[in-house]
């Protein structure tokens, strides 16, 4: 666990860049009257309660030379740094799922990674039991963090208990803007897993939505889109358009920024037009 300090010119190296040589050191540039700076202040509160950091905090309004010597302009700035030196950051009221991303990605770790690491592996090891029961009480200990929510709903669908799977998501709407696609993301997993295991009819086209399914949930992705484009380019209506929102659940798994998303969405688009 790290702690949260205010920091000013006068400490900035002490506290700071001295210290970031034993730990990272995650620095909020912030005004008191900036919006969004108020937006992040209590996501960095609670990063401090839980991460293996510190969060130093510097208003911009009273000390400018540090603000000006690592040219800050726009706030909220944070910049994480690691042995004296800036190893990362941002501007902007990041939202908090992409602001773990960015700890996770600068090795900045809390105890709830390391727990999340333990009922994942528990989960690795076939030690099914183990795992749910962890991913429970996580669940019951974080019920404000979505993303827990979510990562058990993940757990159920790998053991194909799709009733508790949707139970999980049932709180988080599609309109979520930090987690709806995630959630909407698992929901597509549970219907592809549906699919795969349950074949809606005996029919060639049947036979193909379900082949993709399969593909979908091993992983073999360009392989399920190719399929799916086909049955959109043989029978646009098949199950109520069922092909094409398949697709769609597919780039929704992938994410807008995956090269497969990018390619077949333009093939998608070619085949409907």
């Amino acid at each position: 666990m790290g702690y949260s300090i205010e920091v000013y010119d006068h400490s900035f190296e002490e506290e700071v860049l001295e210290k970031s040589f034993q730990t990272p050191v995650i620095v909020d540039f912030y005004a008191t009257w900036c919006g969004p700076c108020q937006m992040l202040k209590p996501i960095l509160e609670s990063v401090a309660q839980e991460y293996d950091c510190v969060v130093a905090k510097v208003n911009t309004d009273e000390n400018s030379s540090v603000a000006q010597a690592y040219g800050v302009q726009g706030i909220p700035d944070v910049k994480i740094f690691r042995n004296g030196e800036v190893v990362d950051g941002f501007v902007g009221a990041l939202p908090e799922p992409q602001l773990r991303d960015l700890l996770a990605k600068c090795q900045i770790r809390s105890d709830l990674d390391d727990r999340i690491d333990a009922a994942k592996q528990a989960m690795e090891s076939g030690d099914l039991k183990n795992a749910e029961a962890q991913w429970l009480a996580l669940r019951e200990q974080y019920l404000d963090r979505p993303q827990i929510t979510i990562e058990t709903a993940k757990f159920y669908v790998s053991i194909d208990e799709f009733d508790k799977a949707e139970a999980q998501l049932s709180g988080i709407s599609a309109s979520d803007r930090q987690y709806g696609a995630q959630a909407e993301a698992v929901r597509a997993l549970i219907e592809f897993k549906r699919q795969c295991k349950a074949p809606i009819g005996d029919g060639e086209l049947d036979r193909s939505f379900s082949r993709a399914c399969c593909l979908t949930v091993a992983g073999e992705y360009e392989e399920a889109l190719k399929t799916f484009i086909e049955i959109v380019e043989r029978d646009r209506g098949y199950q109520n358009d069922g092909a094409r929102k398949a697709t769609l659940a597919v780039f929704n798994l992938l994410g807008n920024d995956h090269p497969l998303t990018q390619s077949y969405r333009r093939q998608l688009t070619m085949a409907l037009y």
